[in-house]
């Protein structure tokens, strides 16, 4: 009895993961629950900050110019999702900076590690 209990949490639980998919890649999206909305931002973030550590790694790009372009094109990102893509009101959240902040230090913190270890591992012995 406890295995269908399981089983009916896992699949209510897909139906809500399916749903916030959908919602995130759905432009114009109502966003009734703004913690899911956050949440989207969030690992949006995370996978762009990814992203370019191994974009940034292969290039290879180095010192504060791949820092800066970092931050520009995670926040230029966010903030065309956020403003044109689902045309969210900003003031329901705190403001774009309220937005534009969620999640960043964790995004950066992945992007640098991923660069770091990515331009290490390819191109490490030519900088000694």
């Amino acid at each position: 009895m406890s295995t269908k209990n399981k089983t009916s949490d896992g699949a209510s639980k897909g139906k809500v993961t399916e749903s916030l998919w959908t919602k995130a890649f759905t432009s114009n999206t109502e966003w009734p629950d703004k913690e899911e909305f956050l949440d989207v931002i969030y690992w949006m973030r995370q996978a762009i900050g990814i992203v370019l550590g191994l974009c940034w790694g292969l290039i290879p790009l180095k010192g504060f110019i791949g820092i800066l372009l970092f931050v520009a094109v995670n926040a230029g990102v966010v903030y065309f999702y956020v403003s044109n893509y689902q045309n969210i009101d900003e003031e329901e959240y705190g403001g774009m900076w309220e937005i534009t902040k969620e999640g960043f230090m964790t995004a950066f913190a992945g992007f640098l590690v991923t660069w770091i270890i990515i331009y290490t591992g390819l191109h490490g012995s030519e900088s000694l």
